[in-house]
């Protein structure tokens, strides 16, 4: 397995990179293409749609002249807190200063700060911490007059500087997941072919239904993220995996407001939940951090993407190293090295998951995981599937076997969604005729692209009568001629 991975990725460990100003141009995207991103990241609580409509255009562009299928992934900012502006920009705090904290519009000083979140007053409770700027500066509720003011007390003192974010680990917060910022970029984005809809600070699973419904109302076919960032969505994980499409572990909000201890056991479990879901899964935030500087990472950086690897993750996602660091393209170069020896020793050491005997799709689901268990089994060169709406891919992949998956799918859009999911690769198909025929052409296809070759054993999954398109009912061991 070459350690570049190009365009002809063997690896099954996918990259997202996000791009921003300095990688938002069609030589700098296409290196990161090269160097082994999967799927683009268009992070909206930065740039205009403007900015992010050009890099659909170049990603749509690669992708057509490369034949490639980088996917595109759209992240709302969601309900972002924040303090208001500081007189001199900042103040200096220290342990049992009271301030306040107040929803008017105000220049902030040591005695009073303007907050952006209007129902803060409503939603804390007495004895609730807050934090700001990443939890460098820690105070406590002391009492709250359920309208516009909040005293507190500071715990951890240090300099209060304007605009910086605030976490409320304690608080279940009552704001909409879906700001009106956010629906105005819905607006935008639900006209674009974008592949995956991210939604920040998710604390249940109405948020994502929320979300599903105005996808829906646009006949739109993006899949939703849920980002795990605050301990209530830790305490609902299980829920909020059944109801969306895949999750995103960012573990920048996550870590300030969880138990720092905590982080990585639960960065273990959710990945290993969602591998038993059929949930394509995400470990975001701080992996290369040091290479927005530096061009190379540290060896605890080195150790955090490979131990992600590890774990299962179906993708590892880089932020400012990609959009405002000095390296783009290196660190994802380091970055694929890392994943490349990683999965060398990677294997399935939990238990595989298993088709639920009350699912609607238990039969599709059996024929899945069995094809992915035969192609064990007999050592087979590639499983071949067909689908739709992706469900094959999502299901067959999560057995993570070492076998690799190519997909087709009569949906363009498909291809850059499937690009997110561990271990598949996925082309267009639409000429279906009888099963047999199409098995035959699939097999053809894939040996031209040099992916199979005479005397390879492949297993096949399809649905008969295939021109009715029903779930995968039939599995098929082939010899390639």
């Amino acid at each position: 397995m070459s350690s570049k991975k190009g365009f002809n990725s063997a690896q099954k460990t996918k990259i997202v990179a996000t791009i921003g100003p300095k990688s938002r141009n069609k030589t700098t995207i296409l290196g990161l293409v090269k160097a082994g991103v999967d799927v683009v990241r268009l992070n909206f609580s930065h740039g205009t749609h403007e900015d992010h409509l050009k890099v659909i255009k170049i990603i749509l562009e690669i992708n057509k002249k490369y034949d490639t299928s980088i996917g595109i992934l759209a992240d709302l900012q969601g309900p972002k807190l924040r303090v208001g502006k500081i007189k001199n920009n900042s103040v200096a705090l220290k342990q049992g200063d009271k301030i306040t904290f107040v929803n008017k519009d105000c220049i902030g000083t040591k005695r009073k700060v303007y907050m952006s979140y209007k129902d803060f007053a409503k939603d804390v409770e007495k004895g609730d911490t807050v934090l700001v700027d990443d939890g460098k500066l820690v105070f406590k509720v002391l009492e709250t007059n359920r309208k516009d003011t909040v005293k507190m007390e500071t715990i951890f003192g240090g300099s209060l500087s304007s605009n910086k974010g605030v976490n409320l680990p304690d608080t279940k917060i009552s704001n909409p997941a879906i700001t009106p910022k956010d629906q105005k970029d819905l607006d935008f984005i639900l006209t674009q072919p974008v592949n995956w809809i991210a939604l920040s600070f998710v604390q249940s699973a109405k948020d994502i239904q929320m979300l599903r419904r105005i996808i829906s109302s646009k006949n739109h076919l993006a899949k939703i993220i849920a980002k795990i960032e605050k301990p209530q969505a830790v305490a609902k994980i299980k829920s909020i995996i059944n109801a969306t499409d895949a999750i995103m572990i960012a573990r920048g909000d996550l870590g300030v407001e969880y138990p720092m201890e905590k982080l990585p056991t639960v960065q273990k479990d959710i990945i290993k939940k969602c591998i038993q879901k059929s949930k394509p899964v995400i470990v975001a935030t701080q992996m290369m951090e040091s290479m927005m500087e530096n061009p190379s990472p540290t060896r605890a950086e080195i150790t955090d993407v490979a131990n992600a690897v590890l774990d299962g993750t179906d993708a590892v996602m880089l932020s400012g190293e990609t959009a405002v660091g000095k390296h783009p393209v290196k660190v994802v170069e380091a970055m694929n090295k890392i994943i490349d020896q990683a999965e060398r020793m990677y294997n399935v050491s939990e238990k595989r998951p298993r088709p639920d005997s009350t699912s609607e799709t238990y039969y599709s689901d059996t024929m899945c995981f069995n094809a992915a268990r035969i192609a064990e089994k007999i050592n087979a060169k590639a499983i071949i599937g067909l689908t739709v709406s992706g469900y094959t891919a999502f299901k067959i992949s999560s057995y993570r076997v070492g076998t690799p998956v190519f997909i087709f799918s009569t949906v363009e859009e498909i291809r850059g969604t499937l690009n997110l999911v561990w271990g598949v690769r996925c082309y267009h198909y639409d000429k279906f005729t009888t099963t047999d025929e199409t098995i035959e052409d699939l097999c053809q296809i894939l040996k031209d692209k040099k992916h199979i070759k005479k005397d390879d054993v492949v297993i096949n999954t399809a649905s008969m009568p295939i021109h009715k398109r029903f779930r995968t009912n039939t599995i098929k061991i082939t010899e390639i001629e």
